[in-house]
């Protein structure tokens, strides 16, 4: 097996390797297989082009195409001319494909089923295409070392995406392919050399024992990089950090809390298209209507998304919670007592409780973050199945009591009303409008809130897209549609450009009860809301979503007809257990529920950060671009190493074969002189070029007699009737080339190696084959302009 061979085998094996990060996503993982056998055939022609050989730029043009008919001949056949070839029709498809795969992505957790078609492409034809950037840069071009860019971009995807507990050994498999690669391309640039002295005996050729090296270094390195973050237990949301979550290591009441974004996980275990039992509550309170479960609270907004602050950790209290930042002894307040009950598959690692929460009973590796009374799982702690009592209290404020609030603390009205500057100013401006002639901050409050939830004209719609730029409240103002995340963040926002210190909750609008007293909380119940601090009586929730959770007592009007709903009511939600009545919908009807085709608000009750962002489509796009831009100021380094090799290549089976590789290697001399700024005198003998080069390059003794020897070979071939052979000549211009290097400047030597002036050959070459087609159409002209009976 030649060395061109292995090296693309083993870029086939490399991107299959990588690939396996990417089998926790979807089930079952047999894609793979597919994707194997596809890659494989694109591996194939590849090696026959090469064979052949065909010019780089048709290696990889031979390649594309293939790759386009196979994936056309696998997910759009019946669209296609016989099959295979792609027509309008079979782009189309594949466009539809793509769609429906984005729609699926955001509709499935992981794992999603692999019946999805538009998935399937998205994974396969993925594989397909950083399979063929990795055999173009590692085989076609021989520069094993930039393929690792495809291939990181392939791993880091899928273990962004995954966040599962085996994330460890997919970076395993991936970073064994890519050293495996690497290691295939110094055995072959080895072998070129032949016997390498200083080999072991066990290495007969000597070539095998710098490759054994190189393995070895390769699997430390790999150990390093697995195991050093184990033993740096600070670094928080590492490799394997296994949940995602961002939880600091350590014990008693050390560590923080990053602020990667919950919605991320929450998005992981909610985006089903079903609605699923996710909790199920046993509860001593009548009156269920303000029980929201909150998971987090939202408190850093940067322009583009809302997530919770950096905050330290300590471990959960034994006794009693400390009461709330902000709740005067005046408030009254009832404490209630919950068991929650977690859904074998919901994997979280946020608590869902009541707030304010007053005391847990718990089991697990838990931590608590004071500022927002949350729990957190700790190493891989989440809530799959268990089951634990929450003491809560249930906070009921007065009118009076909010508009009479005082003052915050400077310190938190400084960092809860911080907003960026690239919030678009119509956000404030709106808000100042809805407020116009308020009271007081709580009456800025309520007009807030009415303005969604009644008066503003706004429509709930879980179709529209989350958006994540600095435009997007903008834009839900501009529109009026949208779902709760569109609804609590424009509000948070508003508010704190009013001054009043906010921020977003997350988690779970009050569920159904059921016939058994319990309380149902599904995937349809996931919910965010805002919540506003008032001195006095500390972080208080409004309700500006319509339709939604229920709007609190202390912001309803006693006035009768009045179209705000009705505080008592919860939320509608389904149930996978029996409610003691049933339940209307007028939203889907028992056909469609049937049918399944009601809407879902799953999908977007949790959104990833960044709903606004780029497909993944557009982001290989732009991966694309990258590598585009980093190659094309390479493209000149690259064309003279490719022609360095061709004609130091290996010498000619014939005399006329050893006569034309003579006369190549005293070009690539010349060019190579060229190169360091010695340009080429076609008027001069070869001894005079050679004569010329010794001198302007104050080349030492060694390099300019391999120049001489160099020009007399050439001298040998173009006036002798029988040339000597001259062996060695590609080893005379690497030494002249050498001595060059070393007499030449620095600034000479880097524009030598990347801006070579020798590749304006390249232009002279075009500007020649132009010249040529143009003089041939030309002289067909007359011919085809010849009336038929004068032809000839």
């Amino acid at each position: 097996m030649s060395g061109r061979i292995r090296l693309a085998l083993c870029a086939w094996a490399a991107t299959l390797m990588a690939a396996c990060a990417l089998l926790p996503l979807v089930d079952p993982d047999t894609w793979i297989l597919q994707a194997a056998l596809l890659l494989g055939v694109q591996t194939g022609v590849g090696m026959a082009a090469r064979r052949v050989p065909l010019a780089r730029s048709l290696t990889v043009l031979a390649q594309l195409l293939v790759t386009l008919v196979l994936l056309t001949l696998v997910f759009a056949r019946e669209h296609a001319f016989a099959w295979l070839i792609p027509g309008p029709d079979a782009l189309l498809h594949v466009a539809d494909l793509l769609r429906q795969g984005a729609d699926d992505i955001a509709r499935y957790a992981i794992p999603a089923p692999l019946a999805s078609e538009g998935i399937r492409l998205m994974l396969v034809g993925g594989v397909l295409v950083i399979g063929l950037l990795v055999d173009v840069l590692a085989v076609t071009f021989r520069s094993a070392a930039p393929a690792g860019l495809p291939l990181l971009a392939l791993y880091s995807v899928a273990a962004g995406l995954s966040g599962g507990d085996t994330d460890w050994l997919w970076f395993l498999i991936a970073g064994a392919g890519y050293l495996m690669l690497l290691l295939a391309e110094g055995r072959e640039r080895l072998s070129q050399w032949g016997r390498v002295f200083g080999g072991t005996p066990r290495a007969p050729g000597g070539a095998l024992g710098p490759v054994r090296t190189g393995r070895r270094i390769g699997v430390v390195t790999l150990g390093i990089a697995l195991l050093v973050p184990l033993a740096l237990p600070a670094l928080d949301g590492g490799l394997l950090d296994g949940t995602g979550a961002g939880v600091g290591s350590g014990s008693g009441s050390g560590g923080t809390i990053s602020a990667v974004n919950p919605l991320v996980s929450l998005r992981d275990s909610l985006n089903v298209d079903e609605d699923r039992q996710v909790l199920s509550l046993q509860t001593n309170t009548n009156d269920i209507s303000d029980l929201y479960l909150r998971i987090v609270s939202l408190d850093d907004f940067d322009g583009t998304t809302w997530k919770p602050s950096k905050r330290s950790i300590t471990a959960v209290p034994d006794d009693r919670f400390p009461t709330p930042v902000g709740l005067g002894p005046d408030v009254r307040r009832a404490e209630i007592q919950t068991t929650i009950s977690a859904a074998d598959w919901y994997a979280q690692s946020w608590l869902p409780m009541p707030y304010p929460p007053s005391d847990v009973d718990i089991r697990g590796s838990w931590r608590y973050e004071p500022v927002g009374m949350t729990l957190v799982g700790d190493h891989g702690q989440n809530t799959r199945g268990v089951t634990y009592d929450v003491k809560s209290l249930d906070v009921q404020p007065t009118a009076d009591q909010l508009a009479s609030a005082p003052q915050p603390p400077t310190a938190l009205k400084r960092e809860f009303t911080e907003l960026p500057d690239s919030l678009p100013a119509v956000v404030a401006r709106t808000a100042r409008e809805i407020t116009d002639g308020a009271a007081d901050p709580y009456d800025q409050a309520v007009k807030l809130q009415d303005y969604f939830a009644v008066t503003g004209g706004f429509e709930y719609d879980t179709q529209v897209r989350v958006g994540s730029g600095s435009q997007a409240i903008a834009r839900f103002l501009r529109d009026k549609q949208g779902f709760c995340v569109h609804f609590s963040f424009a509000m948070a926002a508003m508010a704190r450009s009013l001054g009043i210190p906010a921020r977003v909750a997350v988690g779970f609008a009050p569920g159904s009860p059921q016939a058994d007293g319990s309380v149902s909380v599904g995937l349809r119940d996931a919910h965010a809301w805002p919540e506003l601090y008032f001195e006095g009586v500390g972080w208080t929730r409004f309700e500006p979503t319509p339709n939604r959770g229920s709007m609190p007592s202390y912001t309803l009007a006693d006035t009768p007809g009045s179209a705000v709903p009705d505080p008592a009511r919860p939320s509608q939600s389904a149930s996978t257990a029996p409610s003691a009545a049933p339940s209307a919908d007028e939203s889907c009807t028992a056909e469609q529920k049937r049918l399944q085709g009601c809407a879902s608000e799953s999908p977007q009750a949790a959104p990833a950060a960044g709903g606004d962002g780029p497909k993944w489509y557009v982001a290989l796009a732009w991966i694309l671009g990258g590598l585009a831009l980093v190659a094309l100021p390479l493209a000149p380094m690259l064309w003279r190493l490719r022609t360095r090799a061709a004609r130091l290549g290996s010498s000619g089976r014939s005399a006329a074969d050893a006569a034309l590789r003579t006369l190549a290697v005293w070009q690539e001399l010349t060019d190579t002189a060229w190169d360091f700024g010695i340009a080429p005198d076609e008027s001069q003998t070869p001894r005079g070029a050679a004569a010329r080069i010794v001198r302007l390059g104050r080349l030492d003794p060694a390099a300019a007699a391999a120049v001489h020897r160099v020009a007399d070979a050439v001298e040998q071939v173009l006036y002798a009737p029988r040339p000597r052979p001259a062996p060695g000549l590609a080893e005379e211009v690497r030494r002249a080339t050498a001595g060059l290097r070393s007499a030449a400047a620095r600034p000479t030597r880097l524009r030598a190696q990347f801006a070579p002036r020798s590749t304006v050959r390249v232009v002279w070459a075009v500007s020649a084959w132009w010249s040529r087609l143009r003089e041939r159409a030309l002289a067909a002209r007359p011919a085809l302009r010849r009336p038929s009976g004068q032809r000839g």
